[in-house]
């Protein structure tokens, strides 16, 4: 078993002066996404947020182009423009048929001249769907192209099977992180999990990357039924290093869970979590909170259709509690104010420095 890396602690002043991490917003320069895919109707807009921006989805009837996103904004007197109507790959705005292009560029206004130059349009994002999500590029368009999409292999596996994740959570995104981060919260899940021991074995980080690596031993009471259908039982497996494993990572701005039991003798981790936290607010103090969830199968076929009811009531209970539990850190904080947590978790700590360094400070609050 390695032991725990020494970590080198950034003070505040070698990053321009200390900010308040609940106070930083995530960085738009990300691709993220902001629906589920199958929430889009061809020929059907959807208006979504991110950090408070308004951002509009249209899909157009099939043959007519890929799904694209404008601000949902009309030019002319700032209507959403979700409320418009699709005409081939076209957007028209609901109140005086302004239409635009996938480009945003105002393409016609009917009660215009000829003659007369057409007004300037409204911003677009580059948009993809992939996963079963429509992500958007909501930063500078410019690095669209060059900035790495997120690569999930599980997804397409056929040893797999997967469920998409779709909830609001009222809390900034940093408290998200630092929930799945710190596995020494157990205690929480007592009532689904029983007595549970974490141990860390070791933290590994770089620029806009940290990883953690735990370990698990049960102090009392049995596997919970929902847990061991859905990473296995274990009990009897011996690993060449004796222990099952579990590898959280936050690669900026994603959050990864990875979990293989002992014994289990293969590369492909029995449990893999992907998630994405993106802000819906100017304060991002709520989240909508997308993610894959992705088991690897049993060896009976057809079996993890009969188990994917236990597993969805296992996740969803745990999901529960840690939503109970992020919302009730929120509220502290804006009950005080400030930030006034005392962390003592080394992991903690720098995920915290993580998540100021790459976000970027939110403006006053109004009012």
């Amino acid at each position: 078993m390695s032991s725990v890396h020494t970590l080198h602690r950034i003070d505040a002043t070698e990053r321009g002066g200390p900010r308040d991490l609940r106070r930083t917003g995530l960085h738009p320069d990300h691709w993220y996404p902001l629906a589920r895919a199958r929430d889009l109707k061809p020929g059907k807009t959807l208006g979504v947020t991110f950090g408070g921006e308004p951002i509009v989805l249209v899909r157009p009837l099939e043959g007519q182009g890929d799904v694209f996103a404008l601000e949902d904004r009309c030019a002319h007197r700032q209507v959403p423009l979700h409320l418009g109507v699709v005409k081939g790959d076209r957007l028209l705005c609901s109140y005086h048929c302004w239409a635009y292009n996938r480009s945003g560029k105002c393409i016609n206004v009917p009660y215009l001249d000829e003659k007369q130059t057409l007004p300037n349009g409204v911003r677009s994002y580059a948009a993809r769907e992939q996963y079963g999500f429509i992500f958007v590029f909501t930063g500078n368009q410019a690095l669209a192209e060059t900035t790495p999409f997120p690569d999930l292999p599980t997804y397409s596996n056929p040893a797999y099977k997967h469920r998409l994740l779709d909830r609001t959570i009222n809390c900034h995104y940093s408290f998200m992180h630092e929930n799945l981060m710190d596995m020494n919260h157990q205690f929480l899940h007592r009532s689904l999990m029983g007595s549970i021991r974490p141990t860390l074995l070791d933290v590994r980080e770089g620029d806009d990357w940290l990883e953690a690596d735990y370990t698990f031993s049960r102090a009392a009471g049995k596997q919970p039924l929902g847990e061991r259908f859905m990473i296995g039982r274990g009990k009897h497996d011996v690993a060449k290093d004796g222990h099952d494993l579990m590898t959280i990572r936050t690669g900026y701005p994603y959050q990864t869970l990875k979990f293989w039991t002992a014994g289990s003798g293969t590369d492909q981790p029995a449990l893999d979590l992907w998630n994405a936290y993106m802000p819906t607010d100017v304060d991002q103090r709520a989240n909508q909170t997308y993610g894959l969830i992705m088991i690897r199968k049993p060896g009976i076929p057809g079996m993890i259709h009969l188990l994917w009811p236990f597993i969805h009531w296992f996740t969803e209970g745990i999901f529960g509690q840690d939503r109970e539990i992020v919302e009730a850190e929120q509220r502290a904080y804006d009950q005080q104010g400030a930030d006034r947590n005392q962390e003592i978790f080394p992991a903690i700590q720098r995920l915290k420095d993580l998540l100021t360094r790459r976000g970027v400070p939110l403006p006053p609050r109004q009012g």
